[in-house]
This record gives C-alpha cells, structure tokens and sequence, in this order.
C-alpha cells in the first residue's frame, strides 16, 4: 500500500468529495490560465504586427520624401505635386514656404524657380517664405546675406522685382525705424548687390568707390539722404566680404546616396578585359552606381536598371555570381556610362553585366533588391492593369 493510498484512507467520504473537487478546479484554473496565455499571446502578435505595418508605413513614406525631393530638384512643380498627392505636404503657401525654408537638400536654383513665378500660389509662397525669415536687428547686408543665402535669384528681372519687393517689406516689419519705406530699403538692396558685382567680379575693371556709392544713394529715404555712417558699414561689409553664392546641394551625389535601396562590395567583371574588379556598389532610384572606394563622391560607373532584368548565372570559378541584361536586345550595349581614369565620362561596353557576390544568400538578396527596383516599360504596366481588369471582371463558378 503507498503513502498516498495510506493518506486517502484516513479521509472521510465527505473530505474525498471535497479533494475531488478541489482538483477539478484546478484543472479548470489551469485551463483558464492556459487559454488567457493564448490570448496574450494572439494580442502581442496583433501588436507587433501593428508596430511592424506602422513601421513600413514610416520607411515607405521617407522613400516618398526622399523621391518627392529629387522630383523638385529636377521639376519644382512636379516635385511639389508629387509630395501633395502623396499626403507629405499641403497644397498651401505656409507648408510649401516651411518646406522650402527647412528642408536639407533641395537645388537652391530650384527654390528660386518656384518662388518666382507668378501664379497666386507660388506669390503666396513668396510672402510665407520670406517671412520664415528673421532680420530684426540685423543691418541691411547681414539681412541679404541671409536671405540670398536660402535660394538662388534667377534671371529674370520680373521675378527679382517680386522677390526684393518682399524681401524690403519683410525687413522694414522686422525694422520698423531703420528706413522711412520699402521703396528706400529696396532700392538700396539693389544698389548693395550691384556693389557685389563691382567689387568681387573681376571682369569689372572700374571699381566703386565709397563716395561713388553714397552718391548714387543720395534723395532715396523719401528725398532724404541716409546717414553717411550708414552707407559706410554696408560698402565696408560688402568689400571686405563679397555675399556667398549657394551651390546648387541638391545635386550634390552625396543626397543622391544617402538612403539606397542597398550597397556593398561586389565583384565586377570587366566589359572589354574580362577581369574582375572590387567595387562598392549601391542600388537607389532605379540605378545601379559602382565605386572604386566607398569614399568616393562620384561613381566609377552608372548602370540605369530601366528595362534591364536580373538572374542568377553560372561563372567557372565564381560560384554566386548574377547577370544583368537587356532580354529585348540581345548582343547590343547596355545604355550605361563609366568614368576613365582620365576623368572622361564613356558609354560603357557591356552587353550584359557580370557580378560576384561572397555567398549564395548575399546574391540571391541582391537580385531581389535589384528586381524591386527596376523600372519596367510603361506598356508593361499598362498590360499588367489591362489584364487584372479583365481578371476581375470573369464570371466566377
């Protein structure tokens, strides 16, 4: 007889019924526990589900912006429209200026080329730009410092007209005693810019002098003259520093690459010279760039994927290397450019490119990166929407 056995007999009838239904709602408390841990469990996963969609959904709208910006850099209002349709801006002057104003790597030309037409929006644009400028307590050459800085002016001497009128009338509201109107705070903002050019540009043989400038400025604070202290600090702020220029940083390659799809080293097999070569290669905006060094600021070689496809192939030797290629031009060159060591930029000589990777898993990434990012043929896309349609639209058994 065991112990248990031993200890069972001891109880009475009324003490066995009462363990026995002590035990069987433990086994219903277990049960209960089990399944409150299933349900956890399916919560945490509709959670991290949740933060994962959220999470693409973010990554998915910083390639938009990222997209939305190159789009301006080369077509202001495309770029624009294209950020509005994608819900990453709003069609009105405050959110446009803000984004113009704030906005890292946007062409500063084309900054100017929006702000200066001469449509109801764009004028709007202008005032709200402008104003995201501060010059209190700044003198007028700190001021077109300033503001020179943030966009190029372009040539057109209506859209300048617009673009110093709004600028005079935003430093007279921000310096309400320097001058007795905008017409004077204007006329002196050209006169100072055309002191610029005949200072610092050395095609200028005849220099203006300091009595020259406050000449050419006499009666212009509503038949006044300025101050002669005035005129003074302004020609010695422009002599002794000339305004800067901003280079056009959109197109700087080093925004073209700052999000790629991927990059890494990679083995190139040459075009003419069939010998391999390590290059840092990066995927972005539906080319493939390749670099002799990762420090490089241009690229050795530019691949536009448009209309190319990709596939694993067999090399001797090279066991994990993948093909691009044109599937509709068999035997003719790939529309590719490379830089020489001279500097020279050529077409390239591939009628399909060869590349190596260090294992299996980092080519078969690649080739499904390089397939998402590939533009296909517009007539493709067309069919493709043709056919879902017609898909759709059979009858169903």
């Amino acid at each position: 007889m065991t112990d248990c056995q031993m200890v069972s007999s001891d109880f009475t009838a009324d003490e066995k019924m009462e363990i026995e239904s002590i035990k069987m709602h433990k086994k219903d408390l277990l049960d209960d526990i089990q399944k409150l841990k299933m349900e956890i469990d399916n919560v945490m996963a509709g959670i991290l589900s949740f933060e994962s969609g959220e999470e693409n959904k973010t990554i998915e709208k910083s390639k938009q912006f990222s997209n939305g910006k190159k789009k301006f850099n080369m077509d202001p209002k495309k770029g624009i429209n294209y950020l509005v349709e994608n819900r990453l801006l709003e069609r009105n002057a405050q959110s446009i200026a803000e984004f113009l104003y704030k906005e890292e790597g946007l062409n500063k030309t084309a900054i100017g080329e929006f702000l200066g037409e001469r449509e109801e929006l764009h004028l709007q644009t202008l005032k709200a730009f402008v104003e995201l400028h501060e010059f209190s307590d700044l003198n007028l050459v700190q001021a077109l410092r300033q503001f020179l800085w943030s966009f190029r002016l372009p040539g057109e001497a209506q859209k300048i007209d617009r673009m110093m009128e709004a600028f005079a009338t935003r430093y007279c509201e921000c310096n309400t005693h320097v001058f007795q109107s905008t017409d004077t705070c204007y006329i002196l903002s050209f006169a100072i810019i055309m002191l610029n050019t005949s200072l610092h540009n050395p095609n200028v043989k005849d220099k203006t002098t300091l009595d020259r400038f406050i000449s050419m400025n006499r009666g212009i604070n509503n038949g006044e003259d300025l101050p002669n202290d005035l005129l003074l600090k302004l020609y010695e702020s422009i002599r002794n520093e000339p305004f800067k220029i901003p280079e056009d940083d959109g197109n700087d390659l080093t925004h073209t690459f700052f999000n790629p799809d991927r990059e890494g080293w990679l083995l190139k097999l040459g075009g003419r010279v069939k010998t391999w070569k390590r290059r840092w290669f990066i995927l972005t905006d539906n080319c493939l760039y390749y670099f002799e060094f990762t420090t490089d600021k241009e690229p050795r070689g530019i691949i536009p994927l448009e209309n190319l496809c990709v596939r694993e192939v067999p090399y001797p030797r090279k066991p994990y290397c993948l093909e691009l290629y044109n599937p509709n031009s068999r035997g003719q060159k790939i529309k590719a450019c490379k830089t020489e060591t001279d500097g020279r930029v050529v077409e390239g000589k591939h009628q399909s490119y060869t590349i190596c990777a260090a294992s299996a898993e980092e080519r078969d990434s690649w080739i499904e990166a390089i397939r998402a990012s590939i533009t296909k043929d517009p007539f493709y896309d067309l069919v493709s929407v043709r056919k879902k349609k017609v898909i759709n639209q059979a009858p169903q058994d």
